[in-house]
């Protein structure tokens, strides 16, 4: 038998230890492992035992209300919520009646609202009327740089509006339009028939009359649509060389201003006269980026005077209405008026003597005015 060599038993007896001493560290190793999973396993065990507490408590609530619902009178419950829904639909409705009388009353508000706007409002169409000047005017400064001024009285004239089936009469005495508004119904006598007709005063609607002092720049004009195709100090350069151009119209330009927002501006002239010509015109050649026609106006002030309302009820004139129109007999217009002046020109009638009457037949209507008595 041959001896085994010293130094290999020495190596393989340290391979044991090495060996060893590594089982001892995974032996460690486990060791931890185990103790953190017996941790966790603890505080699972734990929270399981907090969560069927939790669940056996939750259980008792819900068992408890239940209990609890269970002794409550549900039929009783259930009538009185009906009853409050059936009490708040009844107020529901109450207030949509109440909405619904408020809209009518203000759709009548509001058209009565625009029937007193077009009543009041003062507009009339002023036609061209030529004026006769009777004095010549005489300037008081040099170089003739007062404005032309004017001076308007504007009278409206009162009017009312007459509808078909009804006519007018103004008598030459106020005491006859006063007999005739005392009898409620009067017969007229046709041809072939008769026609009743109902008297009655009327109201005429509000005239006005003011007077107007106007006074109109001889040195300015307006300009509009100007185009705003460049900054403002330039186009106020540009104004006034287009304005100082003689051949255009224009003269000596002494002060511009321009809005660039608006497109507009004013030119004054150093010397009178040559804004009364392009006011006149209307337009003018403007020299921007190219050549563009602007509008000229004048410039004026104005003031309002002694301005007066009037309302009230002629004390001649008589409305007849109700009238009706015998077309089985073909009654015109003409002829029914001709027997309503024959019938209220007789005194037995309580009549007499008519200044003027217009009768109008169903389906028409006008505007009739009045003149002011003579003083």
């Amino acid at each position: 038998m041959a001896d085994i060599p010293i130094n290999k038993v020495v190596s393989a007896r340290e391979e044991e230890i090495g060996e060893l001493e590594e089982a001892k560290k995974e032996l460690e190793t486990w060791k931890t492992k185990a103790e953190k999973a017996d941790d966790v396993k603890a505080r699972l065990i734990l929270d399981k035992l907090k969560a069927d507490e939790a669940k056996d408590k939750a259980r008792k609530e819900c068992v408890a209300c239940a209990q609890k619902e269970k002794d409550c009178d549900f039929t009783q419950s259930m009538e009185a919520v009906q009853e409050e829904i059936l009490n708040l639909g009844n107020r529901r409705q109450s207030l949509l009646d109440k909405l619904k009388s408020f809209q009518t009353e203000l759709e009548a508000k509001r058209a009565e609202s625009t029937e007193l706007k077009l009543k009041f409002k003062i507009y009339a169409q002023i036609p061209d009327t030529e004026v006769n000047y009777r004095t010549l005017y005489e300037e008081q400064m040099g170089d003739g740089s007062q404005p032309i001024s004017g001076r308007y009285l504007i009278s409206q004239r009162a009017s009312v509006h007459l509808q078909g089936g009804q006519a007018l009469i103004t008598f030459e005495e106020e005491k006859v339009a006063s007999q005739i508004l005392k009898i409620p119904k009067c017969s007229v006598s046709c041809e072939h028939s008769s026609v009743d007709v109902k008297p009655r005063g009327i109201t005429m609607d509000p005239a006005v009359k003011f007077e107007v002092i106007l006074d109109v720049s001889r040195k300015e004009v307006k300009v509009h649509n100007i185009p705003t195709s460049m900054p403002e100090d330039r186009m106020k350069d540009r104004l006034e060389l287009s304005f100082c151009r003689p051949s255009r119209g224009g003269g000596e330009v002494e002060r511009v201003t321009y809005d660039n927002n608006t497109g507009s501006g004013q030119i004054t002239f150093l010397h009178p006269g040559v804004a009364d010509g392009l006011a006149l015109r209307g337009w003018y050649r403007l020299d921007l980026d190219s050549e563009v026609d602007v509008q000229v106006g004048p410039v004026y002030s104005y003031q309002l005077l002694r301005f007066q309302t009037f309302c009230g009820s002629p004390k001649r004139t008589v409305l007849l209405e109700d009238i009706e129109d015998k077309e089985e007999e073909e009654e015109e217009e003409e002829d029914l008026q001709d027997h309503l002046e024959i019938h209220f020109q007789k005194p037995s009638n309580y009549g007499g003597e008519i200044q003027s009457i217009r009768y109008l037949s169903r389906g028409k209507a006008l505007q009739a005015f009045f003149c002011e008595d003579p003083l």
